[in-house]
């Protein structure tokens, strides 16, 4: 995965310390970037309240009064936690122009988000996120 620019993670572990703590698929996803399939995830339709977390660092990403229904195949949320959870960075993999999120804690891949799709949210944003890449804390 390519350095985010200006910017340090907190979370700092070497690739074989992210090899032993992640299993093969999210190490796939959250350090090289890969995409799980589409309608396979965990959290795809969870309608379950509580807190997203990064799977990776147990950052908190998403709330899940945020999620909403896309259709797309993936967890999606119209807005971080706080404006400070996630980083978003240019990305022209796949021959196209897209934005991708990182975790702003440990640098990982949570997927991309899309604006001005007239999703019937308040901030005409969707954030598509792998579900591999979190870890839902039920409300208690």
């Amino acid at each position: 995965m390519k350095p985010v620019t200006g910017s340090t993670p907190r979370v700092v572990k070497t690739e074989q310390e992210w090899r032993e703590q992640l299993g093969p698929e999210e190490y796939a996803v959250l350090r090289q970037a890969a995409t799980e399939r589409p309608f396979t995830g965990e959290y795809t339709d969870t309608k379950a309240e509580g807190v997203y977390e990064c799977r990776a660092c147990g950052a908190e990403l998403f709330r899940s009064d945020t999620k909403f229904e896309s259709h797309c195949g993936w967890p999606s949320f119209f807005d971080p936690a706080d404006s400070d959870a996630v980083i978003l960075r240019e990305d022209h993999s796949m021959g196209m122009a897209r934005v991708e999120v990182l975790c702003a804690s440990c640098h990982s891949h949570l997927g991309h988000v899309f604006r001005g799709e007239g999703y019937p949210t308040p901030t005409d944003e969707r954030y598509c996120i792998n579900s591999i890449a979190l870890r839902l804390v039920p409300k208690s």
